[in-house]
């Protein structure tokens, strides 16, 4: 072990990836994280801080830059917690994700699985289609600076759509012009919280502004806001107030008035067309999506004649997907207005087929098992943290002959496979979908199979990574 203290400046071999994207030294046998740096690279490295046997630099020079270094395109870049990977190229970006996915499987879950397949996204920008703007006194309107919940203000970015942009600027002049103060979270007063907005493939928005009032309050000159707005963006479909005065990083809370339009937007995918009001989850880039849900119906592998348990479902669109390919299928949601979604969204899509509970997804599980079903597909897409060890326990219950698990974090969705194999299912096919470029996050399908059960799955050509 060496001794490293902060403030030193060190030249180190970059070997590798954290799983945040950061690249990895050795130094005197402790792991160094090092921001901005590429695997192969020599740099001479700040030491930022040091733990017991891990520390933490920033790249200040490459000594010997990596072939796949790319000059960042943002000008917040690397000040913006937003994307982390902009100083790379987009294959180096894809390899790192495969790394990330197949290291996570091995040392977390105990599995030697290597991904069939990495399919990285057809474009890198413009991707999200929903945005969430922090308001700060200024005021600044933005994103955060990495690691702080510091405002930086920001015209634009990449990621999302110009739409989004054209929103941000119509309220920042409104606020300059009537003087509305921006909410400070360290004394809790000012009014605007958040600018929240969903962007539609066919060019609709909706627009939540995150106020700290009571509900029902009008805003400051609402009128007016609602002209900026409207001329600024004409696509805007709908203008919605959410209330939260709670003390936290909470964003949305329960209180919802619509100022103008509509209280939600439509959006299509996979063909099928889906409610999306401000709270329902919607996965943030519709193309990448589509991609993901092929490749989960496709380890479904259905006939027509099974029953699929979808769990965490949503506003149903993983559900109303498999509907098609499913005799029965049953969606369980906590969250009260994804439900109504779900099955507005079922009606409006002529889908008979589904039925939607609401509840947590260990007592809806547990409910189904104790009136005796038995689905024969369970496919789960659970948040980040993953799935709680009763859902996992009443699920191998419940005995489907395939477990279809969507991921958005590898290091749960291991923990969650080794958990499983102990419950006699085991890892058959595993493939990542890049849903964020630009950013260390990436989704991963993969498939369980009970043990004794056999089955097969049909042979696609599959793009390489």
């Amino acid at each position: 072990m060496t001794d490293l203290s902060k403030n030193d400046i060190v030249e180190a071999e970059i070997i590798g990836y954290g799983s945040d994207g950061m690249g990895v030294a050795r130094i005197g046998g402790m792991a160094v994280f090092v921001s901005g740096a590429i695997a192969g690279e020599r740099c001479r490295v700040r030491i930022l801080k040091v733990l017991k046997n891990s520390a933490f630099a920033r790249a200040e020079e490459v000594l010997e830059p990596s072939p796949e270094r790319v000059r960042p395109d943002c000008p917040l870049y690397p000040a913006c917690g937003g994307c982390g990977l902009r100083h790379m190229s987009y294959a180096e970006e894809l390899r790192f994700k495969r790394t990330k996915v197949e290291d996570a499987l091995r040392r977390i879950g105990g599995v030697e699985l290597t991904l069939d397949a990495v399919h990285g996204a057809v474009s890198c920008e413009r991707y999200r289609n929903k945005v969430q703007f922090p308001a700060a006194p200024g005021p600044r309107i933005g994103f955060y600076r990495a690691r702080s919940h510091d405002v930086l203000d920001a015209a634009d970015c990449l990621l999302q759509p110009e739409s989004a942009s054209r929103v941000r600027g119509a309220v920042l002049a409104w606020m300059r012009e009537f003087n509305v103060q921006a909410y400070d979270e360290h004394t809790h007063t000012g009014l605007l919280r958040h600018i929240y907005v969903r962007a539609g493939s066919t060019g609709d928005s909706l627009v939540c502004l995150v106020v700290n009032a009571p509900a029902e309050r009008q805003l400051p000159h609402e009128g007016g806001l609602v002209r900026r707005l409207r001329l600024a963006e004409p696509g805007i479909t709908g203008i919605v107030v959410n209330y939260n005065t709670r003390p936290d990083n909470v964003i949305l809370g329960d209180r919802y008035r619509t100022a103008w339009g509509e209280s939600a937007m439509e959006e299509t995918l996979c063909g099928l067309r889906f409610r999306l009001s401000v709270p329902s989850f919607f996965q943030v880039n519709r193309s990448q999506c589509e991609v993901l849900y092929s490749r989960a119906l496709h380890f479904a592998a259905l006939t027509g004649r099974e029953t699929v348990l979808d769990l965490y479902c949503g506003i149903g669109t993983i559900s109303l997907c498999l509907a098609g390919r499913a005799k029965r299928v049953i969606g369980a949601e906590i969250v009260p207005e994804a439900i109504d979604d779900a099955r507005s969204n079922a009606r409006a899509n002529g889908v008979t087929n589904a039925e939607f509970f609401c509840g947590d997804a260990s007592d809806i599980a547990a409910r189904l098992e104790r009136e005796g079903v038995r689905p024969d597909v369970v496919v789960v897409d659970p948040p980040r943290r993953g799935l709680e060890q009763p859902v996992i326990e009443t699920i191998a219950r419940m005995s489907p002959s395939r477990v279809v698990y969507v991921s958005c974090d590898p290091a749960t969705l291991a923990r969650d496979i080794k958990r499983f194999t102990g419950l006699s299912y085991v890892p058959q096919k595993s493939e990542a979908v890049d849903m964020f470029p630009r950013t260390e996050h990436v989704e991963t399908v993969c498939l369980l199979s009970k043990l004794n059960v056999e089955h097969h799955i049909e042979e696609e050509t599959k793009p390489k990574s």
